[in-house]
């Protein structure tokens, strides 16, 4: 009996003893099944995480790309708009700043002329700046190794005051072939005065090559005299297209050289001098008694003495032009020297002292130097 019982113990001991491995071996299967689950959802996440990276990593990527391409596009766009302002002038419709009217008279002078369209500059550097009461005109070509040009344009801008460079406009003309010195002219101005160019107050024009007429056409005794009367030619040319530009962009006009330097407050001067004059009955006015240097005209009159010029360009200097132009306007037939004196000092007036000092030695004629410095 006691036998019994004891086996009885022992099968329920044992019995208890494989219920409980299997219920431990449950909890194992089971728990390492969820260590599993964790360490799949460990991985999971970790690849997510890696793809997430990645999908950044792109998205800078692009961002990257994307702001490059756009400042590429407004590099470009930039580019576009200065070539667009250089080359308007090909472009200029008929009620543009210079309309084809305004070279029309060259046509008539110049039978080669007249098979082309339209005369324009062939480079525009600025904001074709119209109605203002100045122009100011500056003829430059190369001079060799030498140049004046920087030295002149500085005392002439820097010597205006905010205002007065609101109401005027300077415009240098290249009358050179020489693509160089075009070159060097352009990138100088648009480094040196980018302040005029934005506002306007400073313009750069180039006469295109097709305006001059045949120079083998010029008398010549020797070689070197006839390159002399070429140059003198070529320069009655170049003013004579400079004021034609200039003409209806101002009130006044003021002719000025590459090679000289403005007085302190020279803009000043004239303006209260022209403001100040009571009869408006007046020729020119001499702001400097050197050549053709400061000679100040009104707009209105500049294409009869344009047309004047071109009936005479071989002939004689322009500044000896301009003192005939007042004979024949001015003096009437038959009137006595002295009357004709007399009118000369009403209407050609002269303002002392003058406000410009020519400091060019190494003239733009090849091989010639020259030292006058009136001032």
């Amino acid at each position: 009996m006691r036998t019994k019982h004891v086996n009885v113990l022992i099968a329920l001991a044992a019995f208890v003893l494989f219920s409980f491995s299997c219920f431990c071996i449950s909890r194992m299967t089971q728990t390492s099944n969820q260590l599993i689950n964790c360490r799949n959802h460990i991985l999971e996440f970790k690849e997510k995480i890696l793809r997430l990276k990645n999908k950044t990593e792109r998205n800078r990527q692009e961002l990257i790309n994307a702001l490059s391409k756009m400042k590429y596009e407004m590099t470009q766009r930039e580019n576009t708009s200065t070539d667009l302002v250089e080359k308007k002038m090909n472009t200029l419709g008929k009620d543009e700043t210079v309309s084809n009217n305004t070279f029309e008279v060259l046509k008539f002078f110049f039978p080669h002329l007249r098979k082309v369209g339209r005369i324009y500059p062939d480079v525009i550097i600025g904001k074709e700046k119209t109605g203002v009461s100045f122009a100011l005109g500056i003829s430059t070509v190369s001079r060799g190794n030498q140049s004046y040009l920087k030295q002149t344009l500085n005392s002439v801008v820097s010597r205006m005051t905010l205002s007065e460079e609101k109401d005027s406009v300077v415009i240098v003309s290249v009358a050179d072939r020489n693509e160089d010195y075009l070159k060097s002219v352009v990138d100088m101005i648009t480094k040196r005065f980018k302040r005029q160019l934005k506002s306007g107050s400073l313009e750069v024009i180039s006469i295109p090559a097709f305006f001059y007429p045949n120079m083998l056409h010029v008398k010549q005794s020797t070689e070197d005299s006839g390159k002399l009367e070429s140059w003198r030619i070529k320069q009655v040319l170049d003013f004579c297209f400079l004021m034609l530009y200039a003409q209806p962009k101002a009130m006044y006009y003021l002719q000025l050289e590459d090679d000289i330097i403005a007085k302190k407050m020279y803009f000043t001067k004239i303006t209260d001098f022209v403001h100040n004059i009571t009869s408006n009955n007046w020729f020119y006015i001499e702001f400097s008694i050197l050549g053709f240097i400061g000679k100040l005209f009104k707009s209105e009159d500049l294409t009869d003495l344009v047309r004047f010029f071109l009936m005479f360009y071989k002939d004689k200097p322009i500044d000896l032009l301009l003192g005939d132009i007042f004979q024949v306007k001015m003096c009437n037939p038959g009137e006595t020297p002295e009357k004709c004196a007399e009118r000369n000092k009403q209407i050609r007036i002269r303002y002392k002292p003058s406000l410009f000092q020519h400091v060019g030695i190494q003239s733009s004629f090849p091989g010639r130097e020259q030292y006058s410095k009136k001032i």
